[in-house]
Order: structure tokens, then C-alpha cells, then sequence
């Protein structure tokens, strides 16, 4: 009899949980079905907060808006190196490369000498690209998105989870921005010898994910970050997760959206009870037993 009266109250609150939704390590988090525009979880939506490296999502596009050559090579300066975070990159000062490679490193493996590169040789340098990027915040209705800088490294580069699922919207438009994106990766010659880079979201390619788009960010301000377009439950959703407190709670977020998207037919669709709830609910069946 206990047994049974156990099973229930486990089974009720399953029940509760799920239809609160999953509980989430990010800050700020919006998942929105793409054909429909229905929010399908919401948390923090609307808070303003520093993106770091999703900027580099409108760095590519305006790079791109701006037709420019994609094999006219260019050269990693000085300039481009990051005196503000001091990041590490694979790229080295004097390295020669196509427009479409430098693309590349920074969007798949989130590069911030080749996204400073990317504006450094923008026509009309910084200040244009800068003007450029104001424009297009202004198209796409980004009413609380600044970005400052072409990197993310800046803590003055601000969005909202609200803004930044439009900008995944408009950033999907690019072939070559989600081919990029969901690349894997990719061996370039750098300065005579073969690198190889990988892309920096472990769920691109990964067992049961299938993605149209990706970009990761990190910065100490930001925290872990993601933009997502995603396909699961026989429909192609946008995620945007904020401030994650590492790049496991990040991903384990991520798997627990697409669970929920997904619905009944994806397996497991029930996570196990922890030691903590199992405990609550026999108090719980101890106290209705009491009862009866």
C-alpha cells in the first residue's frame, strides 16, 4: 500500500515539474518555435545584459550585408590583438588569410583577432563598421542591443534574450553564416602549416541534435552564452541562453529544452527523481497515510 502511495505523489509531482517547465541553470533564457513565433519558455527574458562573443553573429552579417570580396586575403595586424581580456588565439600577428577563412575562424571557433580583422578592413575601417553596425541594430529593431566593438570582448556589447532571438532570425538568412556555424571543423593554412579548429558548441554534430545555427560566448561579465536554431519534435525552434555559469550547465540547459520541444516521442523523456524529491515524497505518503 506505500508502495502505491509513493508511485502517486512521485507521479503528481513529475507532473507539477514538468508543467512548470525545466529548471534552468541560465539567467536569461527564450525558446521560440520559428514558423510560429510562439514563446514556448520564457525566463529573463527581456533583461539587458553583456553578449560577449554572440556579437560576432552581427559582425558576419554586416561583413557580408557589405558584399565584399571573400578571397581578397587579408593580414592579421597588431591592432587586432586583444589588449582588453589579453585572450589567447591560434592566429598569429602576420598571418595572411582570405576574407572567407578569417570569416570562418571567427564565427566556428568564436577567433577574436580574425573578428577585429573582419571590421579593421571593413571599407572606411572601424568608425564605418561601427556606423554600419548601428544601422543594422536599427533594421532589425534591436531596441535594447548596443554593440560597441566587433569581438564581444566589451562589457558595454548589450542585448536581451528578446533581441537576440530576432538576431538569429535575421542571421539565418546567410548561407554562409549558418554553413559556418554548423561546421564542425576545419583545417586552414596558417603561415605554410595546417591547423585544424573546431567549432566551440560540442553540440554541433553531436548524437541526436539536429542544428541549422550556433554561436557560443564567454566572458567573465556574460558568462556562458548561446544562440541556437535547432530542429526537434518535427519543428525548427531558436534558443538563447544567458549567463550560464559554465559550459556544462549551458549545454545540460540546452538538452533539457529540446526534451521539452520534443515532447513525448523523445527518449528519455522523464529524468529520474533525485535522492532529495524521492525523500519528500515518502514524507509525503508517510503523512497521507497517517491520514487515512
Amino acid at each position: 500500500m506505500l508502495k502505491k502511495i509513493v508511485a502517486v505523489v512521485l507521479s503528481s509531482f513529475a507532473a507539477v515539474t514538468f508543467a512548470a517547465g525545466p529548471q534552468l541553470g541560465s539567467q536569461s533564457v527564450l525558446v521560440v518555435e520559428d514558423a510560429t513565433g510562439k514563446v514556448l519558455l520564457e525566463k529573463n527574458a527581456d533583461n539587458q545584459v553583456p553578449i560577449a562573443s554572440l556579437t560576432k553573429l552581427m559582425t558576419a552579417m554586416v561583413v557580408l550585408d557589405a558584399k565584399l570580396d571573400m578571397k581578397e586575403k587579408i593580414e592579421i595586424d597588431r591592432a587586432d590583438v586583444d589588449m582588453l581580456k589579453h585572450s589567447a588565439s591560434r592566429v598569429p600577428v602576420g598571418a595572411e588569410l582570405s576574407r572567407g577563412e578569417v570569416l570562418q575562424l571567427a564565427l566556428m571557433s568564436s577567433d577574436n583577432r580574425a573578428a577585429a580583422s573582419l571590421a579593421r578592413t571593413y571599407p572606411g575601417g572601424a568608425p564605418a563598421f561601427r556606423m554600419a553596425v548601428r544601422n543594422k541594430i536599427r533594421t532589425l529593431g534591436l531596441s535594447k542591443t548596443v554593440i560597441e566593438e566587433p569581438t564581444g570582448l566589451s562589457p558595454h556589447n548589450v542585448s536581451t534574450a528578446s533581441d537576440l532571438v530576432k538576431m538569429a532570425t535575421a542571421a539565418s538568412a546567410y548561407p554562409e553564416i549558418r554553413r559556418i556555424t554548423t561546421d564542425t571543423k576545419d583545417i586552414i593554412k596558417i603561415k605554410g602549416r595546417k591547423v585544424e579548429y573546431h567549432n566551440t558548441n560540442r553540440l554541433v554534430g553531436a548524437k541526436g541534435w539536429d542544428v541549422g545555427l550556433s554561436k557560443t560566448g564567454y566572458t567573465e561579465e556574460a558568462g556562458r552564452c548561446l544562440i541556437m536554431r535547432f530542429k526537434s519534435g518535427g519543428k525548427n525552434n531558436t534558443l538563447v541562453l544567458l549567463n550560464a555559469g559554465a559550459t556544462s550547465v549551458r549545454n545540460m540547459d540546452a538538452v533539457k529544452i529540446r526534451r521539452l520541444v520534443a515532447g513525448p516521442d523523445d527518449k528519455p523523456k522523464v529524468m529520474k527523481a533525485s535522492a532529495k524529491t524521492k525523500k519528500k515524497a515518502v514524507k509525503q505518503a508517510k503523512r497521507v497515510r497517517r491520514a487515512m
